[in-house]
């Protein structure tokens, strides 16, 4: 308990210091986002189970002929997967999530992969396993998203770790479409962050046997940990990158730091990992202000 207050203590003072640095700059900050989007969309699709690689799913956004055939499945996974983080952006702070919106997001990520369930929750007879346990009866869905979206707006006392944490699992748990849950799960995630008034998250392929322990995790006791861990490491993440270029530091790799600074690299990917120092990913490769100071 006491390592998840200091991280949510973390998160607050860092969401403190953004809006400090964002006036005058929020068009630098809207760029940011829009730079993510790639990196947003290849790691949820690599979570399950996308052949594509970064550069791939960069050339599709940016409609470049690949060196290599792809089916036409992941095109249309990368594309759409992107619309849709794009199309959060402006929608998080104009409505509630509720049913409806989670419906039409559903429809806009699987349209033309699989238009005979695109836009619609499972219905009579559609049943599907979710790790070792067969997720929730058809009928049953309508009535547990809305409690669990219920829960998920009474609990504003907790902080923002844990709720989301909460409902990301409960969502994946009653898994209410037959294609497409954990990409969606993963959105409204950032649909939540943004509408909140905190910066989006990319809860990166490496993590994934983590991010999946965190299901297991949660089957077996309810319990919220691992998951409120990769969550809070994500959101730092964001909120390191995002000051490192509205408070205008000069920005270089972790290796470059190691060498300047005479310090172990090893050991800096590790306090990197567990965001205890001020580094971050893009596009796979760690980097850190130049002048920050490791303790």
């Amino acid at each position: 308990m006491a390592k998840t207050n200091t991280a949510i203590s973390s998160i607050q003072s860092l969401r403190k210091r953004f809006y400090s640095a964002l006036p005058g700059k929020e068009q630098l900050s809207k760029l940011i986002s829009e730079t993510e989007v790639a990196d947003q969309v290849y790691n949820s699709n690599a979570i399950e189970n996308s052949t594509l690689t970064y550069e791939e799913t960069e050339k599709i956004l940016m409609q470049i002929e690949l060196d290599r055939n792809v089916t036409i499945r992941e095109v249309f996974e990368a594309k759409n997967l992107a619309r849709v983080v794009g199309y959060i952006q402006s929608k998080a702070t104009a409505e509630e999530l509720n049913s409806d919106i989670i419906l039409l997001l559903h429809q806009m990520l699987i349209s033309n992969i699989r238009d005979d369930i695109a836009g619609r929750f499972r219905e009579e007879g559609e049943y599907v396993r979710v790790g070792n346990h067969i997720a929730a009866d058809p009928k049953d869905i309508p009535e547990l998203l809305r409690n669990a979206l219920i829960q998920y707006q009474s609990s504003s006392d907790q902080n923002i770790v844990k709720r989301i944490s909460q409902l990301h699992l409960e969502f994946e748990n009653i898994h209410p479409f037959n294609d497409g849950n954990g990409r969606i799960g993963r959105v409204i995630n950032n649909y939540l962050l943004i509408r909140e008034g905190y910066v989006p998250i990319d809860i990166k392929f490496a993590s994934r046997k983590q991010y999946y322990d965190a299901f297991a995790e949660y089957d077996v006791g309810r319990k919220t940990k691992i998951m409120e861990g990769i969550l809070a490491r994500s959101l730092t993440n964001s909120y390191h990158k995002r000051l490192a270029y509205l408070e205008g530091k000069k920005i270089i790799t972790l290796v470059e730091y190691s060498r300047l600074n005479s310090r172990s690299h090893s050991g800096l990917i590790n306090m990197a990992n567990r965001q205890t120092i001020e580094a971050f990913l893009e596009k796979g490769v760690w980097k850190i202000a130049e002048d920050f100071k490791v303790r």
